[in-house]
């Protein structure tokens, strides 16, 4: 692989979640990687950067606490000041972000360059592990968005303790609230995000800061030496503790999923000049408090350090950064799940675009609903942000080392790296993941099973549905009669043929759709121009518009038209027929009807799915969205023919 192949290329012209007004004006000026930092800070390091809320606050007062003795609060901050650099700085920033699609990042474009060559088996094992891997992310999509906002609001009891008991209603108001927005879209607010995440970096830099010069000493930290005393004195306890010592370094994951918003070169300075410098100023801060004071019960580390004239402004920019890192996840888990829908691995579902000029920018309102849902039960029932926590770290860990492993194949069988490179690197890679995850496994009967419990209901829905779907296509496949064939016994039968067109839509790009068959055995009549359409998904993030369509004519009014896609492109029938003019094929909107099946699934045939998983299938295929709706086709024009399948 050359250092040009490496290199990352410029993201797309349509990011795909909040922020795309801001990104894509900012895109149009050259040499502006500051600026699209600074987008970055509200887009990409929002769930990081919120972080220092409770993490350290996790490791002394939360239920694996342990003393606030000297050698113990340094040899924490040395393994948070190294877990930064190792896993954020080292893994993701250096190698990880190399791996891109087309500029895109996250577990499907990583999983999109695997190669296909690999055997059977082992290609089987890198799709599960992905496609657990981002069920794993809905998991955390659950929990930021409640841990983040709830540690928020909890500074209102430091303000004043007869505060506490309206905690949790505030914290259920603001996700309430922030959930319901998401239907008018985020474009607008989006622009405000990066200079509110500056703002917020700042003042906990300050905050920092300020406790640094009273306690320099705490920067001994730095020392690895601390570290390895930590864990040599301590043992198990202190390997329990790596459970919450991983809270500083979730959204290590989103970021790389984020990464096709801005690039990797912004990402990186913003990283290296703003954030990191912030969070270890923050970090260390906090540290220097507990040298002086020890914990104060009922009270964050992070509150604790901020003067309480200016106690209420924080708290109030607490919030905001919160909410901003729960869009970021939100936003996450709508890209997620459409690029799931176009992969097949998740049955259609609305989606709605909230922006008529950048396509990326969507809503899904069963995601939408799902989320704020799981977010306020998981806020009534833990009800604090330490005890939430535990719950905290699994799905974080569990995906990290997914990635690991699925970069492995990446830069073995498709970059072709030598196993002596690829096998240290994958070896210190797991080396953090695997520790980090162990250690929150531990906290399964604490909230742990929350995360594991959400990801393996998105898990099993996924792979019954790409099973599903496998051993449908096998039923068609046996009712697909060969075009040619039967254009002969058209030419033969010389059936009625009425003016217009017909769109038959089919799954299969080869044979005669089964619904034309179905509608010529009914109605024996067709359109003089009858098009047989497709849509195939590549395994690329976006296809460029003069590459999406394919048309061959087969003469006697018959034609074929494919569509390619990319896994982050929404379908428009429509559309698609637009650009099909370029290559000869001319479809007048008000003469054009479109055809679709629509089948009965009946859970009695010989297919190898187990039944449970068929019921299952048959379940959400009924009550998915209509193709009608999917594809974007106008409902007035639509002919659904209805066909029972025993699979």
């Amino acid at each position: 692989m050359t250092e040009k192949d490496k290199a990352p290329l410029a993201p797309p012209s349509s990011p795909t979640s909040l922020g795309q007004a801001f990104v894509s004006s900012l895109r149009q000026k050259k040499g502006n990687a500051w600026s699209l930092a600074l987008g970055a800070m509200g887009i990409v390091f929002g769930d990081i950067g919120t972080s220092p809320l409770y993490a350290l606050n996790e490791c002394f007062a939360g239920a694996k606490a342990i003393s606030t003795e000297a050698p113990v609060i340094l040899g924490v901050l040395s393994l948070m000041f190294w877990s930064l650099l190792g896993v954020v700085s080292f893994k993701y920033m250096v190698f990880i972000m190399r791996a891109h699609n087309k500029g895109e990042g996250g577990i499907f474009s990583l999983l999109a360059l695997v190669p296909k060559g690999l055997s059977g088996w082992i290609q089987g094992l890198v799709i599960l592990g992905a496609l657990f891997g981002a069920a794993l992310l809905f998991g955390d999509g659950v929990i930021t968005p409640a841990i983040s906002v709830l540690s928020a609001m909890e500074g209102l009891k430091v303000l004043s303790p007869a505060a506490g008991p309206w905690v949790v209603p505030l914290t259920a108001c603001v996700l309430l609230g922030l959930f319901l927005v998401q239907k008018r879209g985020t474009g607008g607010i989006g622009r405000i995000f990066g200079p509110i995440m500056l703002l917020w970096f700042g003042v906990m830099a300050v905050l920092g800061a300020i406790q640094l010069l009273e306690t320099p000493g705490v920067l001994r930290a730095v020392n690895p030496e601390y570290a390895i005393f930590f864990f040599i004195e301590y043992k198990t306890r202190a390997f329990i503790l790596l459970g919450a010592v991983v809270l500083c370094i979730t959204g290590g994951e989103a970021l790389y999923a984020d990464m096709g918003h801005f690039g990797a070169k912004p990402i990186r300075r913003g990283w290296l000049w703003v954030v990191l410098p912030a969070l270890l100023c923050n970090y260390f801060g906090q540290g220097a408090y507990l040298l002086r004071e020890g914990i104060r019960p009922g009270v964050s580390p992070f509150y604790a350090t901020v003067p309480p004239g200016i106690l209420l402004p924080v708290v109030l920019l607490a919030t905001l950064a919160a909410v901003i890192a729960s869009q970021a996840l939100i936003s996450g888990a709508f890209s997620i799940t459409r690029q799931a829908i176009q992969l097949g691995f998740c049955p259609r579902l609305q989606i709605v675009h909230t922006s008529a000029e950048h396509e990326g920018q969507i809503y899904v309102p069963f995601v939408n609903h799902a989320l704020m849902v799981a977010c306020l039960l998981l806020v009534f029932v833990f009800r604090e942000s330490g005890r939430l926590a535990t719950a905290y770290g699994v799905a974080v860990t569990g995906s990290m080392a997914i990635t690991s492993m699925v970069y492995f194949f990446v830069i073995a069988f498709n970059w072709k790296w030598k196993l002596w490179k690829t096998l240290p690197l994958l070896a210190i890679f797991l080396f953090f993941d695997l520790s980090y995850f162990s250690a929150n496994i531990l906290k399964f009967r604490e909230g742990g099973w929350v995360p594991l419990l959400i990801a393996a209901m998105v898990f099993t829905l996924m792979t019954t549905w790409k099973r599903g779907r496998t051993e449908l296509m096998k039923l068609y496949g046996k009712l697909v009669f060969p075009l040619e064939q039967f254009l002969e016994d058209m030419e033969a039968t010389a059936p009625l043929r009425v003016r217009g067109t017909a769109v038959f839509m089919s799954s299969n790009a080869e044979g005669t759709p089964p619904v034309l068959l179905h509608h010529l055995k009914h109605n024996q009549v067709l359109h003089r121009q009858v098009v047989l359409m497709s849509i195939s998904v590549e395994d690329e993030p976006w296809v460029a518009i003069d590459e999406q369509v394919k048309v061959e004519e087969f003469g006697k009014g018959f034609f074929r038209v494919v569509a390619s896609l990319g896994f982050m492109q929404t379908p428009n029938v429509p559309a698609l027929l637009l650009q099909a003019r370029k290559q000869g094929l001319v479809c007048e909107p008000s003469t054009t009807s479109y055809y679709l099946g629509r089948d009965t699934l009946l859970p009695n045939g010989a297919s190898k799915l187990m039944r449970w998983r068929k019921i299952l299938f048959a379940f959400v295929s009924k009550n998915a969205q209509t193709a009608t709706a999917y594809f974007g086709i106008p409902p007035g024009r639509v002919v659904e023919l209805g066909m029972q399948l025993n699979f």
